[in-house]
């Protein structure tokens, strides 16, 4: 049985791990690496969206203080993109490029290894980042703080949807040939759990930042928001689920890459739905 501190050592070592696969940021010597750690790091993916979240919030607010809301919302999705080396929207592209006509299962995950980009990507993470940009800009509209706390929220529960596929749902590729192929193991449902845990402490951390800057009320339309959000990237991820099994029979990399940002999109969408229903305006956020 492993002691406490162990254990508490350990699983930071696992959040490290998952930070180094997910982003560019440099990690410490003594994290080490074993393949089995990568699977096990798994559970700490939507802790990783909560530090690219928070550095896409912070390039927000400060872009926000010198540019209108779209500029500020355009950089901080760069910013967030070359973090994480565009990772997740190289998955996106290369599963619209196989998925995106009518081929065979076959073909479709050789098209998805191939590097070129097609039509089908380019159309789709084209339009994807749009949607995205232009939900981010209806937010920040209201007030950079509610866009900046919405972004530390929707990258924490986007990657949650891509963890809760990789429970649901077999690898669908070749195991030997995957480019990480610790992940092309299915996770237990107690790594769900911490995913889930995870991201319930960043929707909470981006309620009360926004509830200490622009008072109570607007912190309680904000978590009634992100609640709306996190119901409408929950779906996308279920459609993602149902697709993958009939097109693939599961996952792969790439398509859990497309998942976290369909489902980021959705989270977004929603959190603005629900936000304009409920008729917040804040002036001078």
């Amino acid at each position: 049985m492993t002691a406490p501190g162990g254990r508490a050592r350990h699983e930071l070592r696992l959040w490290f791990i998952a930070l180094q696969f997910l982003t560019r940021v440099p990690v410490p010597r003594w994290v080490g690496y074993e393949p089995v750690w990568l699977q096990d790091s798994a559970r700490h993916f939507a802790g990783v969206g909560l530090v690219v979240g928070g550095f896409g919030a912070a390039v927000l607010l400060a872009s926000a203080a010198l540019w209108p809301a779209p500029v500020a919302v355009l950089l901080s999705m760069a910013a967030t993109a070359w973090l994480t080396g565009a990772f997740h929207e190289d998955g996106l592209a290369d599963t619209c490029d196989g998925l995106g006509g009518s081929v065979s299962r076959e073909r479709a995950l050789e098209i998805m290894k191939d590097s070129r980009l097609g039509s089908y990507g380019a159309l789709g993470l084209g339009l994807t980042l749009a949607v995205k940009a232009a939900a981010l800009v209806g937010l920040a509209q209201a007030s950079p703080w509610v866009a900046a706390a919405a972004l530390v929220a929707g990258h924490a529960v986007s990657r949650t949807g891509s963890v809760a596929l990789l429970r649901w749902l077999p690898y669908a590729g070749d195991p030997e040939h995957a480019k990480a192929k610790p992940l092309a193991q299915r996770i237990g449902s107690a790594g769900l759990g911490v995913s889930v845990l995870w991201t319930c402490g960043a929707m909470a951390t981006s309620v009360l930042v926004a509830g200490a800057v622009l008072g109570p009320s607007v912190a309680q339309a904000a978590g009634s928001a992100w609640l709306v959000g996190a119901a409408a990237a929950a779906a996308a991820a279920v459609v993602c689920a149902r697709w993958l099994r009939r097109r693939l029979g599961g996952v792969t990399g790439d398509t859990l890459g497309a998942t976290q940002q369909w489902a980021e999109t959705a989270f977004y969408l929603g959190s603005l739905a629900a936000l304009g229903r409920a008729g917040v305006t804040v002036a001078g956020g």
